[in-house]
């Protein structure tokens, strides 16, 4: 139950959070995503139907170089609590911070075919050394990372592009994606190392990290335990079938050798994730929106919680996933609601679940949640290049993931060491993007979490409070 003193705390900073990121949204505000935008480094196909433009501009790139570089501070608040465990987020005040540098290098080698090369560095330090939330904060953060840079390859990979007739569609040049045209009927195949967020649940307002929301709640299905190494890359391949206003995407992609580890297994026919998508354009009057429908199933060498249960019970341990590793299946599904409302208004709505009986493998701990959001463009203000967000998310765990972190056993991220009393926890998160001028931009961020790591005697709330300066060309 929420103490006297963590009321007045939440009363105290939880509105002057919010009037301070309102007032820069309503005195000079935003610009929602547009659905007819260009695709970018987080949309790694051709876009969708209602993503292109039919235009007089027929030109075609042989090859194109973009970049990126984004940096991210955050500063968390401390707070109270009864107890605090071996993976628990820590009560005192804390700092974090990363920083990215990526180019995206893209050269069309023939009809439809183009390979795109994603150099990529990073480096950064995470809050309470990546413990104590699953809605982590800050969707730059790496399972890997460190204070020294690191480099390597994040992206490789060749599109091929069949046309097979309807409307012509040109897209415009950006990072992965070469100016071009196709056809609003066409099969699009993808081979290589991409993150799967460039393909399936490519969200309009809530998909990109470091233009948009920046807890791993808010960038994609939260359940979704998607086939990734540390970095948040796999490799494989997926298929795209565009029809007008509908498509279909497949695909299957290598998990790491082991949870959250930064090795992938190459055996893609014995362990592999395996996702399918449909999506529909749709149009409210004049407004663009869309559905989306994901299934995924993985198959990886992974701990059940039910099993350490029962391995520990007697012996005086804790439970332990690495001690009952064997040939493991999860499935889960998510759907997604994206719809514009106006000119300068945009919402979503997004929702997923999985049978984690099995541990978390490549994303985070969430079993089940809701999530859902509003972005808002300043035209009306005189800032047409701004941004104004707002979104809340809610994550559960299922019975079995809940028994285990009740006995004592650790995850991939938490462990308080009980879970006496357990809560959904919950993120309300605001930012507000400042365009300084052409490929800069300025974007301060405010997040409220309640219930850190599910446990309701350790409630909160947690503030953190963020920076995120954002240059590309």
């Amino acid at each position: 139950m929420q103490t006297q003193t963590q009321t007045s705390i939440a009363r105290k900073h939880l509105p002057a959070c919010m009037l301070w990121l309102g007032a820069l949204a309503f005195g000079a505000p935003a610009q929602a995503q547009d659905t007819l935008a260009a695709a970018d480094g987080t949309r790694g196909s051709p876009p969708s139907p209602a993503q292109g433009k039919n235009a007089e501009d027929t030109s075609e790139e042989r090859w194109n170089i973009h970049a990126q570089t984004t940096y991210v501070y955050q500063y968390k608040e401390g707070f109270n609590a009864p107890y605090t465990g071996p993976q628990s987020l820590a009560t005192t005040p804390e700092y974090s911070y990363t920083w990215t540098f990526t180019t995206y290098m893209g050269a069309r080698l023939w009809k439809g075919g183009e390979l795109y090369f994603d150099p990529e560095v990073v480096v950064g330090q995470p809050l309470s050394h990546l413990y104590g939330l699953a809605s982590i904060q800050n969707g730059e953060i790496q399972k890997n990372g460190g204070t020294r840079p690191r480099g390597y390859y994040a992206r490789w990979f060749l599109r091929q592009t069949f046309d097979l007739g309807g409307d012509a569609i040109h897209v415009e040049d950006g990072p992965n994606q070469l100016a071009g045209n196709y056809d609003s009927h066409r099969f699009v195949v993808t081979l290589g190392k991409i993150t799967l967020t460039d393909i399936f649940e490519k969200n309009t307002y809530a998909n990109d990290p470091r233009t948009q929301f920046l807890n791993w709640a808010m960038i994609t299905y939260g359940a979704w335990d998607y086939a990734a190494d540390a970095r948040a890359y796999t490799i494989g391949g997926a298929g795209e079938f565009y029809w007008d206003n509908w498509v279909v995407r497949i695909g299957r992609f290598m998990e790491p050798k082991e949870a959250n580890g930064t090795t992938l297994d190459h055996n893609i026919w014995r362990y592999h994730g395996d996702e399918i998508e449909v999506e529909h354009d749709h149009k409210i009057g004049d407004l663009p929106g869309l559905v989306r429908v994901l299934g995924f199933a993985n198959r990886a060498y992974a701990g059940s919680y039910t099993d350490a249960i029962a391995a520990a019970a007697g012996t005086g341990e804790v439970p332990n996933l690495s001690n009952v590793l064997k040939t493991s299946s999860k499935v889960g599904y998510g759907i997604s609601f994206e719809q514009r409302l106006s000119s300068d208004v945009g919402v979503f709505l997004r929702a997923s679940s999985a049978n984690d009986r099995v541990e978390e493998f490549a994303f985070t701990e969430i079993d089940n949640d809701l999530s859902g959001g509003v972005s808002v463009n300043g035209t009306r203000w005189n800032r047409p290049d701004d941004v104004f967000g707002i979104a809340f998310s809610t994550a559960g765990l299922n019975r079995q993931h809940r028994e285990y972190l009740a006995a004592g056993g650790l995850g991939g991220f938490l462990g308080d060491g009980q879970l006496a009393h357990y809560g959904r926890e919950e993120v309300l998160e605001a930012y507000y993007n400042y365009h300084l001028f052409k490929g800069v931009e300025l974007s301060p961020d405010g997040q409220m979490i309640v219930n850190p790591g599910y446990n309701a005697d350790r409630r909160g709330p947690v503030f953190i409070y963020g920076m995120r300066v954002h240059l590309e060309i």
